[in-house]
């Protein structure tokens, strides 16, 4: 079996470091105004700090895909061919486009970088991808509607065109992400093809009729609730056997506005389950499902991979359109000190509480014995957005990008994902 490039997103400079860290072989990573996410939190990546970001990528080991993903007007044919120089200079390992003109600028300015089309590009058959290739292109990420065994046909019929596939994260009602719904829902002020979308397939939604004004009704699927656009996450980590056999070159995880412990978590998660696979096809993956089940999510759903095109029937989330995770992110470990672990609190703790630490390459459950504000007195309770010092009665071999969380998986949460993905 051939390895698989894990491939995870990079929102900012600092999930791009512990992306790499926890175990991606590239991270992809776009800036403002060219790029289907538009970020908002941490050091975000812009032309000023382009080339720290992917230089910083490389120094770890991994390499960097930016993408310039947008549908672009003139406007933006111009505002990005005055920054190609900045993007040249950056040396990123490929480009991700999906709009011809800009792939045309990409090859004039940069004949000698990659190419990867944009799942956008709707790429759904082998003459798609041939065209691809006939005309520059190294890579093809494929839609998410196809399933695996057409995959694995357009990988037979152009053995040497490398193809990428997600296998995690948020889907979109639209078929492959190509929506107008924000751009509607808020009168072009969030435009979902230039990086804004605001995610109305997530919104609740009622029922007026014309001729009975302010009577509201409930739109009702099965009584499960009115979140009637909603899917559910994509989650493959049971079906690594069959994508990989399917030839996939790149198994691609969605999420770069997803925070910092999702992109770490998420990563563990798939770097030690795609290793055990290589070494044991036939290894159990529960344990890998069940730590993804300890990030948030909209319950789980292998969507199109294993079906004949058709999209499964439980595999959208009625009753709830934000993700919720099975266990709480606690806090990051940013410093040790005088026997000390320096953290800033994401939600509260006790004193004496059992919690969960994740680093690169440990998983241990240990206990906070002592919590320590920074005037030294101490403290029973370590409480929301606060810097403390605490001690741990089990501490891990090497606690730089240490990620704190509550144990197991809690009651009540993600029941249907644990069966979805069976």
């Amino acid at each position: 079996m051939i390895k698989p490039e894990l491939l995870m997103p990079a929102g900012n400079v600092e999930k791009l470091k512990y992306a790499i860290k926890y175990g991606a072989d590239a991270v992809y990573l776009g800036v403002v105004d060219f790029s289907l996410r538009a970020m908002r939190k941490g050091e975000l990546i812009t032309m000023d700090n382009l080339k720290l970001a992917i230089d910083t990528a490389h120094e770890m080991g991994a390499k960097t895909y930016l993408t310039l993903n947008i549908f672009g007007f003139n406007s933006d044919i111009k505002a990005l061919e005055s920054c190609m120089d900045r993007i040249v200079d950056s040396n990123p390992d490929a480009l991700i486009i999906s709009d011809p003109g800009i792939m045309r600028l990409a090859q004039k300015y940069m004949p000698k970088t990659p190419l990867h089309v944009s799942t956008q590009a709707n790429i759904l058959n082998y003459e798609a991808v041939k065209f691809w290739q006939d005309i520059g292109a190294t890579r093809c990420i494929l839609a998410r509607e196809l399933p695996i065994k057409d995959v694995a046909e357009i990988k037979q019929k152009v053995p040497d065109m490398e193809l990428e596939c997600f296998i995690h994260g948020a889907q979109c009602v639209s078929f492959s992400g190509r929506c107008l719904l924000s751009d509607y829902m808020t009168g072009g002020e969030r435009k979902a093809n230039s990086g804004n979308c605001s995610q109305p397939c997530r919104w609740s939604y009622k029922l007026l009729e014309e001729t009975r004004p302010n009577e509201y009704q409930e739109i009702i699927q099965d009584e499960k609730g009115t979140h009637i656009l909603s899917t559910k996450d994509l989650c493959l980590v049971k079906h690594l056997k069959e994508m990989i056999e399917a030839g996939i070159d790149s198994f691609k995880v969605e999420g770069r506005t997803k925070s910092l412990y999702y992109v770490s978590a998420v990563a563990k998660a798939y770097r030690e389950a795609i290793d055990l696979v290589l070494q044991n096809p036939d290894a159990d993956m529960q344990p890998y499902f069940e730590e993804l089940l300890k990030v948030g999510n909209r319950g789980y759903t292998t969507g199109f991979y294993l079906g004949n095109g058709e999209y499964p029937s439980d595999g959208y989330s009625y009753d709830i359109s934000k993700g919720l995770a099975g266990a709480d992110f606690l806090c990051e470990i940013h410093n040790k000190e005088n026997g000390y672990y320096r953290i800033i609190t994401k939600n509260k703790f006790f004193k004496n509480e059992d919690i969960e630490l994740i680093t690169p390459t440990e998983k241990i459950v240990t206990q906070v014995t002592e919590i320590i504000d920074l005037k030294g007195e101490e403290q029973e309770l370590a409480n929301t957005n606060h810097e403390l010092l605490i001690k741990l009665s089990k501490e891990p071999q090497n606690w730089e990008y240490g990620l704190i969380r509550t144990v197991g998986i809690k009651n009540g949460v993600n029941e249907a994902a644990k069966c979805a993905c069976s």
